[in-house]
């Protein structure tokens, strides 16, 4: 299986979600939460652009958001997050 049959199991126990279900719920947080800081940055950066924000509202935003990811990464500056966007 997926090495997390306890946890599928768990969710089938305390939720209405089959076994299927409960595995692909699992399967999309692990990923989430595994998403390297760039592509989170990049993702998060588009996500708000769709979402009429200016840059400086989007950079400050998401400098706000990285530390409560799943495994925080290194505080970063608007010009490192710029980068990462921008190259």
């Amino acid at each position: 299986m997926s090495g997390h049959d306890e946890l599928v199991a768990h969710l089938c126990r305390t939720s209405l979600l089959g076994p299927g279900e409960a595995a692909r719920v699992v399967a999309d947080v692990l990923a989430y939460f595994g998403e390297p800081v760039e592509g989170f940055v990049r993702r998060r950066h588009g996500e708000l652009r769709a979402g009429g924000l200016t840059n400086d509202q989007i950079f400050e935003r998401i400098a706000a958001e990285l530390p409560a990811r799943r495994v925080a990464p290194p505080e970063l500056s608007v010009r490192q997050l710029r980068r990462i966007v921008y190259g």
